[in-house]
């Protein structure tokens, strides 16, 4: 297929254009600054734009079968500072860019949602996709809006799509410096001998998933064709904040110094997701061990912390 990947940029991006070009499918990536990106990812075909940009999107959408979605302007933390600008930036883009893709004769939709935000408080553990979807920020809001747009577009127009609820993606080239991802963040700040900082008493439990599973789930979805579209993907197992930094200590080797904060009242204390419909529909299951793939992700932290130093000593990498 001739695969779109707006977001591709990112973090998740990345391994899913890995995972797309590894199962023999062109890639067309779409970011608003490809520059690094298209460094590590040589072989897809890059284009730079704003997903608000209605000529940038009718280029890039134009030849492709088929859309990965990943593109998000806002985190869970930040949008309910600005609720206004969470929904300008995110859903009317979306909508936007639904009406291109019926344009132009797009098959099929695969969109990352948020399977960490969309059910708010818990009534069950672990969470089926039958839950009630109760948002308590404004993220989780827009991405269950723009689910219910998918369906919108699919009913009236016949535009296929596929949902992705996900966990919490960890592992190789995620963003140390960024207000989420608590798993490369934490192992990044150990490795320096600086705080984590927990907000709460550290028993908020996640569900976290190896990136690389994630990215098999979305090809999963794009082979997948029925009237089941939307999906729970994570490890199906959760970690509160206390148990990840005690992992963290394990596979270091040496205690993690930490800082705790009041808790967030977006923060709900438990997030699991039941992820058994994408194994009967999709055959799709998590491969990678919660410890071993946070083992792969310091294994990466500390080839990349050897590189960057060794550039600053003006020394070449060996390839």
């Amino acid at each position: 297929m001739r695969c779109l990947v707006l977001g591709g940029g990112g973090f998740l991006g990345g391994h899913l254009i890995s995972a797309l070009l590894e199962e023999g499918h062109e890639v067309r990536a779409f970011d608003r600054s490809a520059h690094r990106a298209r460094a590590d990812q040589p072989d897809a075909e890059w284009r730079e734009g704003d997903f608000g940009n209605r000529g940038d999107l009718l280029a890039a959408v134009d030849g492709c079968d088929i859309a990965f979605h990943l593109i998000a302007t806002t985190l869970p933390r930040t949008s309910n500072e600005d609720p206004v600008h969470d929904l300008e930036s995110n859903l009317l883009p979306t909508v936007r860019f639904l009406d291109i893709a019926r344009d132009l004769g797009l098959r099929k939709v695969i969109f990352a949602s948020s399977g960490g935000t969309v059910y708010g408080t818990p009534s069950i553990v672990p969470i089926p996709e039958t839950h009630p979807t109760r948002p308590v920020c404004s993220y989780g809001i827009h991405k269950l809006a723009i689910e219910h747009y998918l369906h919108l577009y699919y009913t009236l127009y016949g535009l296929d799509y596929g949902v992705l609820r996900l966990a919490n993606p960890f592992g190789e080239r995620q963003r140390t410096d960024a207000s989420q991802g608590a798993v490369a963040v934490f192992l990044d700040k150990a490795l320096r001998g600086e705080e984590a900082v927990i907000w709460g008493d550290g028993s908020v439990v996640r569900d976290y998933l190896y990136v690389k599973d994630a990215a098999a789930a979305f090809c999963a979805v794009a082979r997948h064709a029925s009237e089941t579209k939307t999906f729970n993907i994570g490890s199906g197992q959760g970690q509160s904040l206390n148990e990840l930094l005690a992992a963290i200590e394990s596979v270091l080797g040496e205690p993690v110094r930490r800082r705790y904060q009041p808790g967030r009242p977006f923060d709900v204390p438990v997030n699991v997701l039941d992820t058994s419909l994408a194994a009967d529909v999709l055959g799709w299951r998590p491969r990678v061990s919660f410890r071993d793939g946070l083992i792969r992700t310091l294994a990466w932290l500390r080839a990349a912390r050897a590189e960057s130093s060794a550039v600053d000593r003006g020394v070449r990498p060996v390839s």
